[in-house]
C-alpha cells in the first residue's frame, strides 16, 4: 500500500470579506477563499473586479487609501491578521509586490533590495542578497545603478528581489505582467514558479494575463464586482466556457476571437 502524502494547512484563509472605502464604496462583498501552503493560487478577473483591495485587505494596506474591512476575516496560519497594521503583517511573513514595481528610484539597486530587510535583525543579509542575484543575475550587474534608469522588466525582478529580502512566508503578487514584453512576461513567470519550489513560499498572484496565470498556478479563482464567482484546478476554469470568452479571447468552437467581436459582444457570463 502506498503512503499517501500529509495534507498540507492552509495558509491563508480569506472568509467572507466585505470592504469598503470612504466609509460609503463597498468594493469587496463577502470574498472567501483559501490559500494552502506551498502553492501558487491565482486571482483572475477584470479592471475594478477588487483583486487588488483583496490583497491590501491581506497585507495591511487598505488604510493609506481610506480603506477598511468591515465583515469577515482573514487568518494567516491560524491567526487573525485582519486588524494588523502592515509592518506587523510583514513580519509574520507576508509581502506584497505592488502593481507598477515602486521601486525606489533615487537608490541603487543593492539598497533597494537592502529596504527589504528592515523588518529582519539577522546576520544573513548578504546570503540572501546572493540568492536573489542567483534569481535576477541581471540585477548583479547592475547593483550600484540607480534603479530608476533601469528598464520596465529589470524593475519588475527588483520589485520582486526586494519582497524577497524579507523572507516571505506567502508572496502577494500584484499585476507582475503588467507593460512587459512577451518574451519578459514568460521569463518573470519561470522565475516566480522557481522561487515557489525551491523556497516553498506560497504566492498569491492577482494577474490579467489569465492564460499565464494559470499556467503556473495550482489553484485559481475568477473575481467579478467584488465577489468570487468561479473557482477550481487551472483545467477546469480554462475549459469554462465565460472564461475562454472574455478572458482567454476564445470562442466556444476553440476559434480566437478577432478585436470587432470582442468589442461589439454583449456580455452575458453565466455566473452573473
Amino acid at each position: 500500500m502506498s503512503k499517501q502524502k500529509p495534507k498540507r494547512p492552509i495558509i491563508l484563509n480569506i472568509n467572507n470579506i466585505e470592504v469598503v472605502y470612504s466609509d460609503v464604496i463597498l468594493v469587496l462583498k463577502g470574498v472567501s477563499l483559501a490559500l494552502t501552503e506551498g502553492e501558487i493560487v491565482c486571482l483572475l478577473g477584470t479592471n475594478g473586479a477588487g483583486k487588488t483591495t483583496t490583497l491590501k485587505a491581506v497585507s495591511g494596506l487598505l488604510k493609506p487609501d481610506n480603506g477598511e474591512i468591515r465583515d469577515g476575516n482573514i487568518q494567516y496560519l491560524g491567526e487573525d491578521i485582519q486588524k494588523k497594521d502592515a509592518e506587523d503583517v510583514v513580519r509574520m511573513g507576508i509581502v506584497q509586490v505592488l502593481e507598477g514595481r515602486r521601486i525606489f528610484k533615487h537608490l541603487t539597486v543593492e539598497e533597494n533590495l537592502r529596504v527589504g530587510t528592515v523588518t529582519r535583525s539577522d546576520k544573513e543579509v548578504g546570503k540572501d542578497m546572493e540568492t536573489v542575484y542567483t534569481y535576477f543575475p541581471i540585477l548583479a550587474n547592475l547593483k550600484h545603478h540607480l534603479a530608476g534608469y533601469s528598464s520596465g522588466g529589470e524593475q519588475q525582478m527588483l520589485a520582486i528581489g526586494r519582497a524577497l529580502m524579507a523572507r516571505p512566508k506567502l508572496m502577494l503578487l500584484d499585476e507582475p505582467s503588467l507593460g512587459l514584453s512577451p518574451l519578459l512576461v514568460q521569463e518573470i513567470f519561470r522565475i516566480i514558479t522557481k522561487i515557489n519550489q525551491d523556497q516553498g513560499t506560497s504566492v498569491l498572484l492577482v494577474e490579467q494575463n489569465a492564460a499565464m496565470a494559470l499556467k503556473i498556478s495550482h489553484y485559481g479563482f475568477v473575481m467579478e464586482n467584488g465577489k468570487i464567482v468561479l473557482a477550481g484546478n487551472p483545467r477546469e476554469i480554462e475549459d469554462n466556457p465565460d472564461v475562454k470568452e472574455f478572458y482567454l479571447g476564445m470562442m466556444e468552437s476553440g476559434r480566437r476571437k478577432s478585436y470587432k467581436e470582442v468589442k461589439s459582444y454583449k456580455r452575458r457570463k453565466r455566473w452573473l
